[in-house]
């Protein structure tokens, strides 16, 4: 993520741990290492690593948990 390290209104470390968490969601390895140094670099720690992972997975299963409704709306419909 070119200019995470931009000043802005979220600090670079909030950025990366962001960028890591997104990374996980799209399954992209050299993101996820590359923001995982970066994220180091500017001081987060494995415990914050893993949080930002964990909600990230949380909300993307979220959307595989409401699209349910799209399969009880197909199932059985063609009969």
């Amino acid at each position: 993520m070119e200019g995470s390290s931009q000043a802005g209104k979220l600090s670079a470390q909030l950025k990366e741990l962001i960028a890591v968490a997104v990374a996980h969601i799209t399954e992209c390895p050299y993101c996820i290492d590359v923001h995982s140094k970066n994220a180091e670099k500017a001081g987060a720690t494995k415990e914050q690593l893993s949080e930002a992972i964990l909600v990230a997975a949380a909300v993307a299963a979220g959307g595989a948990y409401t699209h349910i409704a799209n399969m009880i709306e197909s199932y059985g419909a063609e009969e």
